[in-house]
């Protein structure tokens, strides 16, 4: 095993000092930016913060999240559609797209230039499909986004987890708006409810959370 071990690094120690300058700075780069790529890919989908990778180059910030009650269906309300070409994170695209092209082309492309340029292309066009998907995620978010604020007083749904009385804590209900079922925090003025019954909601307490009054039923 430590004899393998010994030739993997003795192999690569002779891959690498066979390369020329400029393919390694070329792997250098390529490398770097897939590094920084996959961390930003796994802090995003565990929500994490991450810090000033999203930051554009002019200084604002591509994350900025719309103030609750402002209409969703505008999208110059959202921060983050992708369409800004100047961050770091469309720089990072680019290097990808133009470092692993270059890489993959560089034994049937004897020519810098052309290599250069045919990888400069595919960065670039990496850049745009990205910006694009963004936009129309986007798009698709914002169609099924629904302005609580406006929507959501006298929508009637049911209690999902149990509402203690006075707003002493906050339970879960789920209610349909514009023919969508969604769930929300809900405190009650009232006595505490109990799972299932019926509700109508009241008043909007935050973007995330409704004040709730039972609905009596009619017996006929």
């Amino acid at each position: 095993m430590r004899c393998e071990t010994i030739n993997n690094k003795a192999m690569i120690a002779i891959w690498w000092t066979s390369m020329s300058v400029f393919m390694k700075i070329l792997w250098g780069i390529t490398l770097t930016a897939s590094l920084i790529f996959i961390i930003q890919t796994v802090m995003t989908f565990i929500g994490a913060d991450t810090g000033g990778m999203d930051t554009d180059f002019d200084g604002d910030m591509s994350g900025d999240v719309p103030d609750a009650g402002v209409d969703a269906g505008d999208p110059s309300d959202l921060g983050h559609t992708g369409m800004n070409l100047y961050t770091f994170r469309n720089l990072i695209n680019f290097l990808i797209g133009f470092g692993w092209s270059a890489i993959l082309l560089s034994p049937v492309i004897s020519s810098t230039a052309v290599l250069v340029l045919i990888a400069t292309l595919v960065g670039v066009g990496l850049v745009v499909a990205v910006m694009y998907l963004f936009k129309w995620l986007s798009s698709m978010q914002q169609s099924g986004t629904i302005n609580l604020y406006k929507s959501a007083i006298g929508c009637q749904g049911s209690v999902y987890f149990p509402i203690p009385g006075h707003r002493a804590g906050e339970g879960k209900v789920q209610v349909t708006i514009n023919n969508s079922v969604r769930e929300y925090a809900a405190l009650t003025d009232g006595e505490a409810l109990k799972t299932g019954d019926q509700i109508r909601i009241v008043e909007v307490i935050s973007d995330s959370t409704v004040l709730v009054e039972p609905v009596e039923s009619i017996i006929i």
